[in-house]
């Protein structure tokens, strides 16, 4: 049986041994800017809200900004040098600091609560837009990517962008507008002092620049790492039994360790080198403000500036730096936050299944003449998997595909699904391609029971009815008896109703199995694909399964993938298939008097 996970086309081979998505480890800096223009598209659905959050940045910061004003204006009302002070006018402006400064409190409160619920917005919006796109990836996608790393997509990296939005994005907001606030009020109260300024604060911005460069690889390699060891750990919680069967336990241990190893250190790197920023850029802005104190005083004693000038100054240089060092405190995270959109776009941008033909129709009252002709396809293009196959499978007929592992027998299964698209060649259902016809309806054609059962938490009523939701349970109890699980359902104490656990750890796997093929035999639909459909179960129970199947499925075309060469002796056609090709084809006792390849299979399972 060919398995396309095996070629890992399109995915990225981790170091720890997942597969993720390919990904290098600098992100371009042509590439920066879209990653922003989406974010802001998201934070554009709900305008009126962040308008509303620009509108109270502006207000809360102007409102603090006069604080610093007031309090110059009051330094010089006490009449520093001149024996005189007018105690009236420190009281009024200190009276007018306090209302100014209760205001700007009150109002950035409203910008928070208005922030945590915009980023809230967004990221359930943008959440729904990963889960809406996974349904519309293609099979191979997910055959070729770590489940644990798509996860993490979905929680961790939308959980730092919702952190960014909520948290530093009013930083920053807040931070901009202090900047030029603070700048606009040190050029009225003096030019010369806002020189210094202008001198010191480019050096901030460069040494802030410069670490950027250096740090946000590292920040993109941490959200990819944190990836693989969530791809590494479901795998291993996955696969207990088995571990505990071989004795490997000491040995994942040991592989968990170097992949936590990797994610510790990558960690580190980035926070190591992130922590470099803020103590840069607070040496700058200190030393703009020892030159500000310095030149000041010289400003002072040649009576050029008054001191609570000098004091306003003073204080807004520091509302002026102190943002600049926020921002520098928290470009570490935003850097985090940008590869992680990064992470989510480049999910969102996998191209999903190809679009059904504009006049593209759908299959009804479909009888099951199915045929194959001439298929050529391979999950690579330089390795075929099935080569000039042809098959005819009329109305009602149950079809056989036998064959050793990584003949192409599920490859087949794949094809009439459209899971995997042909390279050349046809395939007919009723007579009409099913590229012409909706890839739905076409799907909805066929009942489909795999070896790898799939059960959702919930009753057993509603996973059997999982197809047909608006099955009666009169119904869901007649595709269980004919499944040979309706005894077992009644003996438990909720019957019908008994809630099954994730992935029904609470069943064995042979019940599973039943669960499932009940809920195939409930679709009404006229063909069923059976893919190692009774691996799970006993020898009896799996002769007992196809005599109720067959007899469900009369005049149905069913198509079945067997190891077990003893479950497939009444079918009306088996296929041999090995390498891609069909070698021999006919009856269980035509195949076996023609003493070839089939007969060998035969007799190497009962020697």
């Amino acid at each position: 049986m060919s398995n396309p996970k095996s070629l890992q086309t399109g995915g990225a081979r981790t170091p720890g041994g997942g597969v993720g998505f390919a990904s290098g480890e600098t992100v371009a800096k042509e590439k920066r800017k879209p990653i922003l223009l989406r974010l802001g598209k998201y934070l554009m659905r709900h305008k009126w809200a962040f308008s509303l959050a620009l509108l109270l940045t502006v207000i809360s910061n102007g409102l603090a900004l006069f604080g610093p004003e007031l309090a110059g204006k009051a330094i010089n009302a006490i009449g520093i040098g001149k024996g005189q002070a007018d105690f009236d006018a420190v009281y009024d402006y200190a009276t007018l600091m306090i209302i100014c400064y209760i205001l700007s409190a009150i109002l950035t409160w409203l910008l928070n609560v208005l922030m945590i619920s915009l980023s809230r917005k967004v990221v359930y919006q943008m959440r729904q837009d990963i889960f809406n796109h996974l349904a519309k990836l293609p099979v191979s996608f997910f055959d070729k990517n770590a489940s644990g790393d798509i996860i993490s997509r979905i929680s961790y990296d939308t959980d730092t962008i919702n952190t960014s939005l909520s948290n530093d994005l009013v930083a920053i907001l807040t931070a901009i507008t202090t900047i030029i606030g603070s700048f606009i009020m040190m050029l009225r109260i003096s030019p010369i002092l806002t020189i210094v300024i202008v001198v010191t604060v480019p050096l901030a911005i460069f040494a802030s620049r410069y670490i950027s460069i250096k740090i946000r690889p590292l920040y993109r390699v941490r959200s990819r790492m944190l990836g693989e060891l969530n791809g590494f750990a479901e795998e291993m919680i996955s696969g207990q039994k088995t571990l505990k069967a071989y004795n490997r336990e000491q040995a994942v241990i040991d592989s968990f360790a170097t992949e936590n190893d990797n994610v510790v250190q990558a960690y580190y790197r980035a926070d190591y080198y992130g922590s470099l920023m803020f103590p840069c850029v607070a040496f700058v802005t200190n030393l703009s403000l020892t030159l500000i104190s310095v030149i000041g005083a010289f400003m002072y004693m040649g009576g050029k500036i008054l001191v609570g000038d000098i004091a306003s100054f003073v204080l807004y240089s520091r509302k002026f730096s102190g943002p600049i060092n926020e921002i520098a405190n928290l470009y570490g995270e935003l850097q985090s936050a940008l590869a992680a959109a990064e992470r989510v776009f480049k999910l969102l941008d996998e191209e999903p299944e190809k679009a059904d033909r504009d006049n593209a129709e759908t299959l009804q009252d479909v009888q099951g003449d199915v045929k194959i002709d001439n298929v050529d396809f391979g999950y690579l293009p330089d390795k075929p998997v099935l080569t000039d196959f042809s098959l005819d499978a009329p109305r009602g007929s149950m079809i056989a595909i036998v064959g050793p592992t990584g003949a192409g027998k599920t490859t087949l299964i794949n094809m009439l699904m459209r899971f995997y698209d042909i390279d050349s060649g046809s395939i007919l259902v009723d007579g009409k391609d099913i590229y012409t016809v909706t890839r739905d309806s076409l799907r909805l054609s066929y009942s489909m029971v795999l070896q790898d059962t799939w059960l959702f938490y919930g009753t057993i009523y509603e996973n059997i009815a999982y197809a047909r939701p608006d099955a009666t349970l009169e119904e869901v109890i007649a595709a269980a008896k004919a499944a040979k699980i309706d005894d077992y359902i009644m003996s438990l104490p909720n019957g019908y109703d008994t809630i099954l656990t994730d992935d029904a750890a609470n069943i064995s796997k042979g019940q599973k199995q039943l669960l499932t093929i009940a809920r195939a035999m409930l679709m009404n639909s006229n063909m069923l694909i059976l893919d190692e459909a009774t691996s799970n179960v006993d020898t009896r129970t799996e002769v007992k399964i196809q005599q109720a199947m067959r007899e469900l499925m009369r005049d149905k075309t069913c198509f079945v993938v067997a190891h077990r060469l003893s479950t497939i002796q009444n079918a009306d056609k088996i296929l041999v298939i090995n390498d891609g090709k069909v070698v021999e084809s006919g009856t269980h006792r035509q195949l076996m008097d023609k003493k070839g390849f089939y007969r060998k299979l035969y007799d190497a399972q009962f020697e």
